[in-house]
């Protein structure tokens, strides 16, 4: 009998009752559905905490109102759910892939990431979707039964939204359909695209606050530039931060409406029945073509006038050295690690990995004080 968790869901949402399940088998939950409880084990792990003092664009400690990894989550987790219950998909499930989507990132963002990769070049490399799997898989310890968090199939295959086949062929079941050339679920699909959503919008907000991007260049931007006149023309006068939020509000919810017009023209126009149709298909949570254009405008925009300005340049810079003589250091003396970290023999690659698990698991101003600790003379 289908749980009441699950009674309103559309035939082809993601269902408890039909899941792979968990990798160690635990007692059904009597209050909660089983993607619930994995929601409230990534609320409740030591990585989500972490997600506050790691930076999205703009590191932690140069301004009080920017967005940092744990407000990105929380932001794309509500995007999503609205998005979800449009569709009749799985809510709890969406939100647990949103909120965990992000627990593998480095400290310091993208760059942070790139900096550990490059360092990882002989060891595996490093790529922070395998990283947020690792987490949730392995180096969460809460539990006296298992490693990690345990948790639903589904939720795990959201959260490894890309892998190499090399990778793929080692991570079992959850690496299957990359081999094989199959989609995740459409809850999958959707937390993917919300997270697009959350983060290019947002970051206008985060560039215009700190006086990166001005509203002169956002007007070249078609997207931007007709929810400005739209929201002008409603409120005449209006200006300001409260000019900023409504044309940002107005751009989420086009996206939102796009998304979701066009992802229920293509579950129909493929003939969706079943989660194993989904998985046959091409990808079916999409934008518009036209709508996909805009956004793609969007991205080159803020990567060439945001990601790339020369202030966060220098941001990226000092956080690729943090991160790469970090690293550095700890590989070449493993016992200045804590004892969790370091490994009995010589395996490099099993070190490389452990000194790998420790820095992605800094926030910012962690890397910053051991950065501090291990190079500057006055410290102790």
């Amino acid at each position: 009998m289908m749980p009441e968790f699950e009674a309103h869901l559309a035939p082809y949402a993601a269902l408890a009752t039909t899941s792979p399940g968990r990798q160690f088998a635990e007692l059904t939950p009597p209050t909660r559905s089983e993607f619930q409880r994995d929601r409230d084990r990534i609320i409740h792990s030591t990585a989500f905490r972490r997600l506050e003092y790691k930076t999205q664009v703009f590191v932690n400690h140069e301004g009080d109102l920017f967005r940092t990894r744990l407000t990105h989550s929380i932001e794309v987790a509500q995007i999503a759910r609205s998005l979800t219950r449009n569709l009749r998909l799985n809510e709890d499930l969406v939100e647990a892939i949103s909120l965990a989507h992000d627990l593998g990132h480095t400290p310091f963002g993208h760059a942070g990431q790139d900096a550990l990769n490059a360092c990882m070049k002989d060891y595996g490399g490093f790529e922070h979707n395998l990283q947020s799997l690792r987490v949730v898989d392995s180096l969460e310890q809460r539990y006296g039964a298992f490693d990690g968090l345990n948790l639903m199939f589904e939720t795990r295959e959201g959260v490894l939204k890309h892998c190499s086949l090399t990778n793929a062929q080692q991570l079992g079941d959850v690496g299957r359909r990359f081999i094989e050339r199959k989609q995740p679920t459409l809850e999958a699909q959707l937390a993917n695209l919300a997270d697009e959503i959350a983060y290019n919008n947002h970051d206008i907000d985060d560039g215009l606050r700190s006086g990166l991007l001005t509203t002169d260049q956002l007007n070249e931007v078609t997207l931007y530039a007709r929810y400005r006149h739209e929201a002008e023309s409603q409120f005449p006068g209006i200006s300001g931060r409260r000019a900023i939020n409504e044309t940002v509000r107005r751009m989420i919810n086009a996206l939102v409406d796009d998304l979701i017009q066009q992802s229920r023209a293509n579950i129909r126009h493929a003939e969706i029945k079943t989660i194993e149709d989904v998985r046959n298909a091409p990808p079916l949570i999409a934008f518009s073509e036209n709508m996909k254009k805009e956004a793609q405008e969007l991205k080159r925009f803020l990567r060439t006038n945001l990601y790339h300005h020369y202030q966060v340049n220098r941001m990226t810079s000092k956080a690729r050295r943090i991160v790469t003589d970090l690293f550095d250091i700890f590989i070449s003396g493993p016992e200045l690690l804590p004892l969790d970290y370091q490994i009995a023999g010589d395996d490099r690659t099993a070190q490389a990995r452990k000194v790998a698990d420790y820095i992605a698991g800094m926030t910012d101003r962690y890397a910053m004080r051991e950065y501090r600790r291990l190079f500057a003379v006055d410290e102790i």
